[in-house]
């Protein structure tokens, strides 16, 4: 494991020295969970931004898409606790 500085300013030391106590943690426990959410959060955004990406690709090369009104409707049933039929694929090439 290694060690790293870390220059932050007087009032943010504090507010993280006072959160950490209401948690329960020590001050330094506080800082790694909370560099840890930070990019964990990162790391899932950019999973994200791929997948969607990577469903654009898809999406252009097969001229195929979902209309968003039957997608939405098709959520919203599903919520409801309905099962409804997917949505169909449709050409969206002329």
């Amino acid at each position: 494991m290694s060690t790293t500085s870390l220059k932050i300013s007087d009032e943010l030391k504090q507010r993280a020295i006072h959160a950490a106590q209401q948690q329960g943690l020590s001050p330094h426990a506080f800082m790694v969970q909370a560099i840890e959410q930070a990019a964990r959060a990162a790391e899932l955004r950019a999973s994200f931004v791929d997948d969607a990406l990577a469903a654009r690709e898809a999406m252009r090369q097969s001229g195929t898409g979902y209309e968003a009104d039957d997608v939405r409707a098709y959520i919203k049933a599903r919520i409801a606790g309905q099962t409804p039929k997917r949505p169909k694929a449709k050409s969206w090439r002329g």
